[in-house]
């Protein structure tokens, strides 16, 4: 049985997964449910109200943030200053995000940048058509050789586009893959093309060397659904209860937890824990997912990947009509209804070695995750054919190769994270990596 929903207390909402009774904590806003083995069932403790069309993101959206006025963005300053200074008959002002403006630097693509990159092309031309390389070529050009100036290493996550994937970074891999070789590194510059919390995690792992991103705005849906106030109330809510956070999270939200996980290690992490009950955040469709592998009682928050959440089963059974023999794998961010589809459910670590073993077939393969997932396995195991399903990371997609260059030219935009919340947040992730060793 729950604890009994106290609208006194301006908690945030939670769901409980994998034990068909949720306790929801909340101000009054959307519904709770449960999931239990193959059914969903209303929340004996969920306000009345219904769920609002819009619930992504009123519903994760902290009480303060809901009751104040939101703050205009750049876009919007820059417009009202702009529009001020025309009033006034002045010239309009520099947008303060050099990067919204930032054009394509036009690079020629001369004989020697052509002699210079032909290896790398000869090594990605059935991933990249030919057509475009003179377009990437000056760019992979220019930051390989700065590279090699700055002593930096790029690491990429596999939702990149193949022309940063493929041709100027030296690691790529999922979450914990990047995670596990920033720890590692010599070098003295890290420019992570992924997104915002990535980058944090690096910083954390390698508090002494610069860590560069090449774009600002790259963040993520889920670590937006929640804040260190959030963990810190749960906490309170669940005083004895260990709290598990995606890596998918802020610096301060793992500085409130007291290990982070990955998708590929989530399962594990939670039955090395010993406890009958977590929390774990703040993806619902994964706390699902590790539910169902485990007893242990799991706690969840009500946040999704914009990405993975808009996958349905309908989707997959329409791909199988075409093709009964479609080898479907799926990551664990999916709803439920896409995983019970799934041939395999994994990490995109995992869903790249499960290719591998399907490869020698002439099996067809669908992945549904992000879009650029299929291009940059599709490189390591040429002769699979993909069905791809295209659903784009917006924040994944801002990173391109003049952003990358720009990047390393500039030494922008580098990601600190005060003190006082890395060497918390480091030993939630510390012990992620410790739990994550081959053991004998």
């Amino acid at each position: 049985m729950g604890v009994p929903f106290s609208p006194a207390r301006n908690y945030g909402r939670i769901v409980v997964t994998g034990v068909g009774v949720a306790d929801t904590i909340g101000d009054g806003v959307g519904t709770g449910c449960a999931f239990a083995p193959s059914v969903i069932v209303p929340a004996m403790h969920a306000p009345a109200r219904t769920m609002p069309a819009n619930h992504l993101l009123i519903e994760l959206l902290p009480p303060s943030v809901l009751n104040g006025s939101p703050t205009p963005g750049p876009a919007a300053q820059t417009a009202a200053s702009a529009a001020g200074n025309k009033e006034r008959g002045e010239a309009a002002p520099r947008p303060a995000i050099i990067q919204d403006t930032m054009g394509v630097i036009d690079l020629p693509y001369t004989r020697s940048v052509a002699e210079e990159t032909d290896p790398v092309f000869r090594r990605v031309e059935h991933v990249i058509p030919r057509v475009e390389w003179p377009l990437h070529a000056p760019y992979v050009a220019a930051i390989n050789r700065l590279k090699r100036e700055r002593n930096a290493v790029i690491l990429a996550h596999n939702y990149q586009v193949p022309e940063i994937f493929h041709t100027v970074a030296d690691i790529v891999g999922d979450s914990l893959a990047l995670a596990m070789q920033a720890a590692k590194t010599d070098a003295d510059v890290i420019v992570l093309c992924g997104v915002h919390f990535m980058a944090e995690t690096a910083k954390l792992v390698n508090p002494a060397k610069t860590v560069l991103v090449p774009d600002l705005k790259a963040g993520c849906s889920l670590a937006e659904s929640i804040t260190a106030a959030d963990v810190r109330l749960l906490r309170e809510r669940y005083p004895k209860t260990p709290i598990v956070t995606y890596v998918n999270t802020s610096a301060e939200v793992k500085a409130e937890s007291d290990v982070c996980v990955t998708s590929g290690n989530a399962v594990q992490i939670v039955e090395a824990l010993g406890a009958p009950r977590v929390i774990f955040l703040p993806d619902e469709y994964l706390a699902n997912y590790v539910a169902s592998k485990t007893r242990v009682e799991i706690i969840a928050w009500k946040g999704h990947c914009e990405v993975h959440e808009r996958f349905t089963g309908n989707d997959v059974r329409r791909f199988r009509e075409d093709d009964p023999s479609l080898v479907v794998l799926a990551h664990p961010e999916c709803p439920p209804d896409v995983l019970a589809e799934a041939d395999y459910v994994g990490s995109t670590q995992g869903m790249t070695e499960y290719v591998g073993k399907v490869a020698s077939g002439e099996a067809r393969v669908l992945l549904l995750t992000e879009c650029s997932m299929a291009d940059n396995v599709s490189g390591r195991y040429p002769g699979v054919e993909f069905v791809r399903p295209c659903n784009l990371c917006p924040h994944m997609k801002r990173n391109t190769l003049p952003k990358v260059l720009h990047s390393l030219e500039a030494m922008e935009y580098e990601v600190t994270v005060a003190p006082e919340i890395a060497q918390r947040a480091r030993r939630a992730v510390d012990r992620m990596l410790a739990f994550s060793q081959p053991r004998d």
